[in-house]
């Protein structure tokens, strides 16, 4: 175990010191771009102004003969693009793979200044975290970059979920966790080719009608990745980093996706990965807190300024844990505001 001291001190001399607490950033969806493709990559400087987070996706989804082409386009991407607010993130290859190495690499070298995430592929451990914690802190020596590169590491392995908490603190660079439902239903042996969402299959049945009588009984479908979801919430929230839901593979059903990104809103992720275009909206919807939850959460702070006490607000008893509760939903609602002015005029902001 690393004692507190040494835990924030750079991994290699010359690296920049690592972050004592995240940087404040709006992600309420981490958009996955193609970069070997030139088409999608001439769309970047238009997207920039419409999501939270631009991602470079080296990984899944990109052949193997594309890889180099990938990197390479992600260089330049990095190198022309003007970010500005908006995040610049990579998902690299697993580093168990032939390719992760040169991504790490050729990447910090040549755009380690822009790079704001690195996002690695199934994660197994804390020793993943400490290996690419080492490596990137040598390369930022090197190249000379002056802000730490972040970490974040997708929860996509049996042996990853067991091992969440040590994953969350492994690092001070850990930026936050992803659920990854696909690589995960398989390391498991889920029956299930779904990527996120719910399974007709997995459900509960209502009570048998009294004195055995047939008929139909009610069903209702149950969420596979309740409880995953939940031990990575708390693993981030226990780690001060940053949950998020990952991929919800069906572009055909906004419903079904609006409602998984619901979900893990509820119960605590900051945001969600699009795939495509059309889940943008809603994860921009989804992600940004409610105007009425908003303006009763204003109310709870205007009324209790220092927190402590108890108060009625329409016929709701409100207290000091209440009050935390309201100056999340209003902190969200600021940071949002910032970004979206249609918003911040909705809030009152």
């Amino acid at each position: 175990m690393m004692l507190p001291r040494p835990y924030f001190e750079p991994r290699a001399i010359g690296a920049p010191a690592p972050y004592r607490a995240l940087p404040v950033r709006l992600e309420r969806m981490i958009h996955f771009v193609p970069p070997h493709l030139d088409k999608i990559r001439a769309k970047v400087p238009e997207l920039v102004r419409e999501v939270d987070v631009v991602l470079g996706n080296l990984e899944d989804a990109i052949p193997a003969d594309a890889k180099e082409a990938a990197r390479a386009g992600f260089i330049r991407m990095a190198r022309e693009v003007d970010f500005g607010g908006t995040g610049l993130w990579t998902r690299i290859n697993a580093l168990n793979s032939p390719w992760a190495l040169d991504d790490i690499v050729e990447i910090v070298a040549a755009a380690g200044e822009k790079l704001d995430v690195m996002m690695v592929p199934k994660v197994e451990g804390p020793w993943d975290i400490h290996y690419l914690d080492q490596l990137l802190a040598q390369l930022e020596a090197k190249h000379k970059v002056a802000k730490p590169i972040l970490i974040h590491a997708i929860l996509e392995t049996a042996q990853g979920v067991n091992n969440v908490e040590a994953i969350a603190t492994a690092s001070p660079r850990m930026h936050g966790m992803s659920l990854g439902p696909a690589d995960l239903a398989a390391s498991r042996a889920m029956k299930t080719t779904r990527v996120g969402g719910g399974h007709p299959d997995y459900r509960v049945l209502a009570d048998a009608a009294p004195g055995g009588a047939g008929g139909a009984r009610a069903a209702f479908q149950q969420d596979l990745w309740h409880y995953t979801l939940a031990k990575m919430v708390d693993a981030c929230a226990a780690a001060g980093i940053k949950p998020f839901y990952g991929p919800f593979g069906d572009f055909a059903d906004p419903d079904a996706c609006e409602a998984q990104f619901r979900n893990a809103f509820l119960m605590g992720c900051a945001g969600a990965w699009t795939l495509h275009p059309s889940q943008v909206p809603i994860a921009k919807r989804v992600f940004s807190p409610d105007p009425a939850e908003v303006a009763f959460a204003r109310k709870i702070l205007a009324a209790m300024p220092d927190g402590t006490g108890a108060v009625m607000i329409d016929g709701k008893m409100q207290d000091d844990a209440t009050w935390k509760q309201a100056k999340v939903v209003v902190d969200l609602a600021k940071i949002v505001a910032a970004k979206d002015p249609a918003l911040a005029a909705t809030y009152g902001l």
